[in-house]
């Protein structure tokens, strides 16, 4: 009797904290986790590894793509794009957008080095995204639901990158802010916060194509639930808005090498590092086609059992988001958010070993995970989590030696 009262005690204690509190102490906790497992992968990292026998958690912290965006940060973008010795594009630095670069270097201009800064960064805004995840999900799943959707999204397995210096923590602050204000009504945070995001990553048509679907729905409910002009104003302003954004970048390159395809050929590079006879030119959705073929002769099956099982893979999420009883509790918003993503990423990108990563902008869905309230169902998803981010960090950074293990 007298444990049950501690325990009841202790719990309403936690329960008194400010949420921005109880959040931060979940947070440092997945993040000391997620340390220890960089440690260990360091520890673990041998000659065959791309950080070689004697690597640090400062190495880890600086490899891969931090690279590119530690280069945009001391040399800015190249005005003559670099040539393969076959004539076409090479990779380089305007693949990767300026925000998050310039940030951390502003960052770590005091702590002495723009790898601390970028670190920084990523650690101060991966508890931005992860507090207004716990908002942005409260109002629709109940504060304890949102809570655990929130403790899973700090421990999910790519939760490295909240430490790494890539700009996804940056990107989801941003993101999952703007998602919030559409949430809550308020557009006019929007025209600040999608030139933020649409220069920190790729990702901003899709938030665009989010708020045409956004808007036609509250056009279509609009007896139900009012449609007062500002907001039809604000929604399509902001959808326009993004639109620009979204294809400025390829404007500003074109502008700055001379190139009318400088973004997009070099983009295309790096997908001839899985296809090196692929043609040149952007197809929008030519990527998942050729993506499924390769992937199912890496297996020895025929390409087209590759193709079958992404459109079935692809049908089944459409499903889910529709009709599923889980999704269903995050509201129309989330749904469309999800959807118009999934539908971006596959017209222009070509799945990979980086696929993981880039399905993080559909971390709302976390909230579907936590919706059951069975205490078995959400230690067990926290465990599978903490187990899936010990392979992948051991995957991408103790072993890294092969061309699916970049993350």
């Amino acid at each position: 009797m007298a444990e049950r009262r501690l325990t009841t005690r202790i719990a309403g204690r936690w329960d008194a904290l400010p949420a921005a509190l109880r959040i931060g102490v979940l947070y440092i906790g997945a993040r000391l986790a997620t340390t220890g497992l960089l440690l260990l992968a360091a520890r673990a990292s041998g000659p065959g590894s791309r950080f070689g026998a004697d690597a640090s958690l400062a190495d880890l912290l600086a490899g891969w793509d931090a690279q590119w965006y530690w280069l945009v940060a001391v040399s800015g973008y190249p005005t003559e794009l670099p040539l393969t010795d076959g004539g076409q594009v090479a990779e380089n630095a305007w693949a990767f957008l300026p925000v998050y670069p310039a940030v951390a270097a502003v960052v770590g201009a005091p702590l002495g080095s723009w790898v601390a800064g970028a670190s920084a960064v990523s650690l101060v805004a991966g508890y931005g995204a992860t507090y207004v995840l716990y908002r942005l999900l409260r109002e629709r799943i109940g504060a304890r639901a949102a809570l655990w959707a929130a403790v899973l999204f700090a421990s999910s397995p790519l939760a490295a990158l909240f430490h790494v210096g890539y700009a996804e923590s940056l990107f989801l602050l941003l993101l999952l802010l703007a998602l919030w204000q559409v949430q809550r009504r308020r557009y006019a945070w929007l025209y600040l916060l999608v030139p933020l995001m649409g220069f920190t990553r790729p990702g901003v048509l899709a938030f665009s194509l989010f708020l045409a679907l956004h808007g036609i729905h509250r056009w279509v409910i609009r007896r139900d639930a009012a449609l007062p002009g500002r907001d039809v104003v604000h929604i399509v302003a902001t959808g326009l808005l993004a639109a620009v954004v979204g294809f400025s970048w390829i404007g500003i390159a074109a502008l700055v090498t001379g190139r009318p395809d400088a973004y997009l050929a070099t983009e295309l590079a790096w997908r001839r590092v899985w296809l090196p006879n692929a043609e040149a030119g952007f197809v929008p959705f030519e990527g998942v086609v050729q993506a499924s073929a390769f992937w199912a002769s890496q297996l020895g099956l025929p390409p087209a059992v590759g193709v079958v099982v992404f459109v079935a893979a692809v049908a089944g999420a459409a499903l889910w988001l529709w009709r599923g009883r889980t999704a269903r509790r995050l509201g129309v918003d989330l749904r469309l958010w999800s959807a118009s993503y999934l539908l971006y990423l596959l017209a222009v990108f070509f799945p990979q070993s980086s696929t993981f990563r880039l399905l993080l902008p559909l971390s709302p869905l976390w909230g579907a995970v936590a919706v059951p309230r069975s205490w078995v169902w959400r230690i067990g998803a926290l465990v599978v989590c903490l187990l899936a981010q010990g392979w992948w960090i051991h995957e991408m950074y103790a072993l890294g030696d092969t061309f699916w293990r970049v993350p």
